[in-house]
C-alpha cells in the first residue's frame, strides 16, 4: 500500500537535499515533483493542485531553525498536509439507538458483504455488542449465502427471507426481530450494481427514508482509484452517507482514494479493509497513513495489533518457561500463531519504521511459515519437548512426514536453539538487571 507514493515523494524531498535555506525556488521545484507524485497515485488534478498549493503556502511562510533542515522541514509539512487531507482524526460509526442500524452500501464487487461480516465481529469481539446481519441484496443469487456462511463463521446470526424481493420489508422484519430478541445493532447489506443507475440509487435511498440508520457507510474498492472518488460523491449528493470504508487496500492500490475522497465528498474515512480473515479490519487513523506513506513506519498500529492477540495468562506461563529454559518446540509454534493472526507479514513488517522500504522489493509471503509448522507438527510430543534426542533417523522420518528435506529440519531446529539461548539471555539478563537495582535500595 502506498510504495510506489511513498518512493516518488522520497525522490522529491531530495530536492532540498544538502539546502541551505527553503527558497521559492528550491520549494517550486520540490513542490513540482510531489504534484506528479500525486497525479501517479491516481489523485485527481484538483485535489493534488488543492494541496500544494497549501504545502507552498506553508513552507514559504516558514522561518527554518537552525537545528531544522529544510529537507525535513518539508517532510513535516507534507505529513502534516496529508494528514489534514485525509481527515486529521479517526471518526468512530454511531451505533447508538434500540436496535442500531448501520446501512452498508456501494457497488457490486466493491467488497460490502465482506465487510458487513467483518463489522459485525468488529463490534461483537471488540465492543461486547449483540449484532444481527440482514441480508437484503435479494437481486445477487450468491449475495444471500455468502452472508450466512460468513455469519455462520463468527456466529452471528443472519436475516434473511426466501422468496422475498422486497429489501425495504426484509430490513424492517430484521430491525423488528432484532428489538423482540434484544439484539444492539442490525447491520444491512444492500444490493449493489456494476454501475451506478437509477434503480439503486432509489432503492438505497428508499432503504435508508424506511430504516433511519445511526450510521450510514459506503464501500469502495481502493484499487479503482479516482473512480473510487467519482462512485462516492453520486452516492453520496443522493444518499448523504456517514463515512467511508476503503477496501483491498492489500491489492494493487496507488492510493489515490485514499488521499482523495476526504477532499472530494467531505466525508471521513472511517475503516479500511485488507484480505479476506474477518479480523482484518482497521480504524483509519490520517496520521497513523501520512506516517506510513513518508517511510515513518506505524508502531502504534503494529502495538494494537500485538495486543489483540496477546493472552495475558499464556505470557505469564512463558515467562515462567523462559525462566527455566522450558520453552519448547510447542510454544515457539504457538507464537508462530499468534503473529500470523496479526495480519499480513509484509504489512506488518512495513509499520517498523525503515523496515517497510527495506522489504519494497522482497517477497514475503505468509505461507513462509508453512514448512516450519509442517516440520514441528510432524515431531511426537516428546521430541517437541525435547529436540535435543532428536537424532539422525528421527530427522529423517520428520523431514518425510512434512514434505520436507533433511537439512531444513536441521536448520530448523538450529535457529530454535539459537532463539531459546537469546531469549534466555534477554530473561537472565533482566532478572539480574532486577536483582541489583533491588540490593541497591
Amino acid at each position: 500500500m502506498f510504495e510506489n507514493l511513498s518512493d516518488r515523494l522520497e525522490r522529491s524531498f531530495k530536492i532540498l537535499k544538502g539546502e541551505g535555506s527553503i527558497t521559492e525556488i528550491n520549494v517550486a521545484e520540490t513542490i513540482k515533483d510531489i504534484r506528479r507524485a500525486l497525479l501517479d497515485a491516481d489523485v485527481s488534478f484538483k485535489v493534488a493542485k488543492e494541496f500544494c498549493d497549501r504545502v507552498k503556502v506553508k513552507a514559504m511562510g516558514q522561518n527554518v531553525l537552525t537545528a531544522v533542515k529544510p529537507q525535513q522541514m518539508m517532510v513535516k509539512i507534507v505529513h502534516d498536509e496529508l494528514a489534514a487531507f485525509m481527515g486529521s482524526d479517526s471518526q468512530d460509526i454511531n451505533l447508538k439507538g434500540n436496535p442500531g442500524i448501520v446501512l452498508v452500501a456501494g457497488l457490486q464487487g466493491s467488497g460490502k458483504t465482506t465487510f458487513c461480516g467483518k463489522l459485525a465481529l468488529n463490534c461483537k469481539s471488540k465492543r461486547g455488542m449483540n449484532v444481527m446481519l440482514a441480508a437484503c441484496d435479494v437481486y445477487r443469487p450468491a449475495a444471500i449465502d455468502q452472508l450466512k456462511v460468513l455469519g455462520e463463521q463468527i456466529q452471528v446470526p443472519v436475516y434473511s427471507e426466501d422468496g422475498i424481493k422486497d429489501p425495504v420489508k426484509i430490513a424492517r422484519n430484521a430491525v423488528a426481530k432484532a428489538k423482540n430478541e434484544g439484539v444492539s445493532l442490525v447491520i444491512v447489506d444492500t444490493a449493489g450494481r456494476l454501475s451506478v443507475d437509477k434503480e439503486m440509487m432509489d432503492e438505497i435511498s428508499l432503504l435508508k427514508s424506511s430504516l433511519k440508520p445511526s450510521e450510514t457507510l459506503f464501500v469502495v474498492d481502493a484499487m479503482t482509484g479516482q473512480d473510487a472518488v467519482d462512485t462516492a460523491k453520486a452516492f453520496n449528493d443522493r444518499l448523504d452517507f456517514d463515512g467511508v470504508v476503503l477496501t483491498k487496500m492489500d491489492g494493487d492500490t496507488r492510493g489515490g482514494a485514499a488521499l482523495s475522497i476526504k477532499a472530494v465528498v467531505d466525508k471521513p474515512i472511517k475503516f479500511i479493509s485488507s484480505g479476506e480473515k474477518m479480523e482484518a479490519l482497521d480504524v483509519f487513523y490520517p496520521t497513523r497513513i501520512a506516517d506510513r506513506i513518508l517511510g515513518m513506519g506505524d508502531v502504534v498500529t503494529l502495538v494494537e495489533k500485538a495486543q489483540e492477540q496477546f493472552d495475558e495468562k499464556q505470557a505469564r506461563e512463558l515467562k515462567k518457561k523462559l525462566a527455566k529454559n522450558n520453552f519448547t518446540l510447542m510454544d515457539f509454534y504457538n507464537q508462530i500463531q499468534q503473529i500470523k493472526k496479526m495480519g499480513n507479514i509484509k504489512d506488518l513488517a512495513s509499520m517498523i519504521p525503515g523496515v517497510g522500504k527495506a522489504l519494497k522489493d522482497v517477497d514475503v509471503d505468509n505461507n513462509s511459515f508453512k514448512g516450519i509448522e509442517a516440520i514441528i507438527m510432524s515431531m511426537t510430543s516428546e521430541e517437541r519437548d525435547h529436540p535435543e534426542i532428536i537424532n539422525g533417523s528421527r530427522r529423517k522420518r520428520i523431514a518425510d512426514g512434512s514434505g520436507t528435506s533433511i537439512p531444513e529440519v536441521n536448520r530448523l531446529l538450529k535457529q530454535f536453539e539459537g532463539t531459546r539461548k537469546v531469549m534466555k539471555s534477554a530473561m537472565t539478563g533482566n532478572l539480574s538487571s532486577r536483582m541489583k537495582g533491588f540490593r541497591q535500595r
